[in-house]
């Protein structure tokens, strides 16, 4: 059967994402016009794939116009990672990666204790790249459907010289008219994305057949059930006392930092299989698959002013 043809057998269509994929390389060529020192920020998982895939077909293989960026907490998934710098060299694009492990040993950041998570400490390590670079607009993958913070942030998303968001003044977009000004030390974030959905997602690395991580497909994985999540066991995530180890068919919808991210019980072998599945769930990929959003004190909307992604 053909996997191009699958989805209508579903009941549904794929045309829409020619819209969708003509708005993200109108906006990713806007950011090319508008700024000085733009950067495409680049983890390897899937959303920033999509976002690649869109930024090679605005400018051409090995012609996208800025470098990639990526955000390293030392605890990110390998499979991931290396996808990562398959994906740069293959594209003969420019990838820069700046470390946590970094901010630690400057000493701009301090852990809690050994065992906390790493991932909201990407905020500071971000602003001191940006710094570095002197970027003036970090180009993302977020979507307005993973997180409500998420859903109200404009998509050129102005910070100040802080690196702060704030949700109260944000610049209007009316008739995707972008107000671009800045200040000296301000920049921007940019989604080009914000209007797809995880389904959308799904859909458009099915039509474009887009290489992913393996993770993101059913595979066998130590897992063990902690507050009705699959927790990974790894040296990082290990079992606590009375938890039973089981090994379980699983895959990831979303993939961030080793200490907070869950894969989901899942037999979807391709993106056919997981666009089937994803018109049936009803928990977004953050909400079923994310520890810091459950258990961290800081709400994400709190956690972009304070200038994470």
């Amino acid at each position: 059967m053909n996997a191009r043809t699958e989805p209508q057998l579903l009941g549904i269509s794929n045309r829409h994402l020619d819209a969708l994929e003509e708005e993200a390389i109108f906006i990713l060529r806007e950011v090319a016009g508008a700024f000085e020192r733009p950067t495409l920020l680049f983890s390897g998982g899937k959303d920033s794939l999509v976002l690649l895939k869109c930024a090679e077909k605005a400018f051409g293989k090995g012609r996208i116009p800025y470098p990639l960026l990526m955000i390293d907490t030392g605890h990110n998934f390998p499979e991931v990672t290396d996808f990562r710098d398959l994906r740069a060299r293959e594209l003969g694009a420019e990838l820069i990666v700046r470390n946590v492990e970094d901010s630690m040993q400057r000493g701009t950041v301090r852990l809690a204790h050994p065992g906390e998570s790493r991932n909201v400490h990407q905020s500071v390590t971000l602003l001191e790249a940006i710094d570095e670079f002197r970027f003036d607009a970090l180009i993302g993958g977020a979507r307005r459907d993973e997180e409500k913070a998420r859903a109200k942030e404009r998509i050129f998303s102005h910070r100040d010289s802080f690196g702060q968001w704030q949700p109260k003044a944000q610049r209007p977009e009316l008739w995707t008219l972008f107000n671009t000004r800045l200040q000296p030390g301000e920049h921007f974030r940019v989604f080009p994305i914000s209007n797809w959905t995880e389904l959308d997602v799904w859909q458009y690395i099915e039509r474009e057949d887009i290489a992913l991580p393996s993770i993101y497909y059913a595979h066998q994985r130590q897992v063990v059930e902690r507050r009705g999540m699959l927790v990974p066991v790894t040296e990082l995530t290990p079992p606590k006392d009375g938890e039973e180890v089981v090994t379980r068919t699983v895959r990831f919808r979303t993939v961030g930092d080793v200490t907070c991210t869950c894969p989901v019980a899942s037999d979807a072998a391709n993106a056919t299989d997981v666009v089937a599945e994803t018109l049936t769930v009803d928990v977004s990929e953050r909400g079923a698959t994310r520890m810091d959003d459950r258990t961290s004190d800081a709400s994400m909307e709190k956690r972009k002013k304070d200038g994470y992604f």
